[in-house]
């Protein structure tokens, strides 16, 4: 039996590939460095969901463009019940808003609203009202504008277009298999990518790249991170940003997140301090965690990137989702493909009722 599931094949997909050996990410038969920086957010959306949907013959840009504007009408009503919800809190809220039924294709309609309500929680977290779409725009250029009240330069929008990119799929992460699990009982788009958004929110799974920052602001400078981080290590502390339940070597995803943060700000944010930081972890985890092998992972640099574009560290869980929204739709429309019921068994290690004399 494995714990966890690890090493346990539950489905079968052409989406992403995950070679933890390797230190490899394939995206629907390209390596995720050929996709990264090149090819829109747009365009490798489309990749992942070819063969699954009809084509709407309008072009993917333009159908989340529409999807973003139909999605905008449930912000104000949705925000008036808010209460003191958190960020990520209100995203489910609003999520879990969107129709059934709809006239908007259900992997357009999650993945244009994502952004939108995404913006609009993070606005509502700074007391400021929600920001309407342009569906002239791309995912990445209107969700910086909706988030600020203002365009975003060209360096910011390709920054995180870039990143959108790279985070979009990665095989069978807990998020996506809770969208698979939901979406095999044909529950629909919405109520699975509301479940794995909710598998998102928790701490494990995505909530790194905040505490990234946590661990920078309390280094301070290159010449204390050894010190710091051999202190972290003795009070049994993780160092955050580092290892991952698949990676055995580098993750591929830091390479190219660490390329643009240094991009960022004209190199004038916390890039240097960054690579001291982790060259001294790499050092002290080689030499303390020698049976496990523990290498930089996608959210360190995503710290690095998210923090230079100026979004608040409460909105870290959200933009994630704003990226891998349209991997978790590619995974429900195969998923509902095969009709097949998600049904693993248990092994019962409780009590057996005692037998009658």
């Amino acid at each position: 039996m494995s714990l966890g599931l690890d090493d346990v094949i539950a489905a079968e997909t052409v989406l992403s590939h995950v070679d933890g050996e390797a230190g490899r990410l394939i995206i629907r038969g390209h390596d995720l460095e050929t996709l990264a920086g090149r090819a829109s957010y747009e365009q490798v959306a489309a990749l992942l969901w070819t063969g699954f949907a009809p084509d709407s013959g309008e072009g993917t840009a333009a159908a989340l463009g529409r999807a973003r504007v139909a999605a905008f009408g449930l912000v104000a009503p949705v925000l008036q019940g808010a209460g003191d919800l958190t960020p990520v809190e209100v995203l489910r809220l609003l999520l879990a808003a969107l129709p059934d039924a709809s006239p908007v294709p259900g992997h357009h309609l999650v993945t244009g609203a994502m952004p939108v309500f995404a913006a609009a929680a993070i606005r509502r977290s700074q007391g400021q009202g929600p920001v309407a779409p342009d569906a002239a725009l791309g995912q990445a250029a209107d969700f910086l504008r909706m988030v600020r009240g203002r365009p975003a330069t060209p360096a910011e929008v390709s920054a995180l277009d870039t990143y959108l990119v790279t985070v979009v799929d990665h095989g069978l992460n807990a998020s996506t298999f809770a969208a698979r699990v939901v979406a095999a009982t044909a529950a629909g788009m919405v109520s699975s990518v509301v479940a794995g958004l909710c598998a998102l929110k928790g701490p494990l799974h995505g909530g790194a790249p905040g505490p990234v920052l946590d661990m920078l602001d309390a280094i301070g400078s290159a010449d204390r991170a050894a010190d710091w981080l051999a202190a972290a290590l003795d009070r049994g502390e993780r160092l955050m940003g580092f290892g991952h339940r698949v990676y055995r070597v580098r993750d591929p995803r830091a390479d190219v997140l660490k390329a643009v943060a240094a991009g960022l700000r004209g190199g004038a944010n916390r890039i240097r301090l960054a690579e001291a930081v982790e060259q001294a972890a790499l050092d002290v985890l080689a030499t303390r965690k020698r049976s496990r092998p523990l290498q930089t992972n996608v959210e360190f640099y995503t710290a690095l990137v998210l923090e230079a574009l100026g979004l608040p560290r409460a909105a870290f869980t959200p933009v994630f989702a704003v990226g891998r929204v349209a991997g978790w739709a590619a995974h429900v429309l195969e998923q509902e493909q095969t009709g097949r019921l998600i049904r693993p068994q248990s092994r019962y290690v409780g009590p057996m009722p005692r037998q009658a004399a």
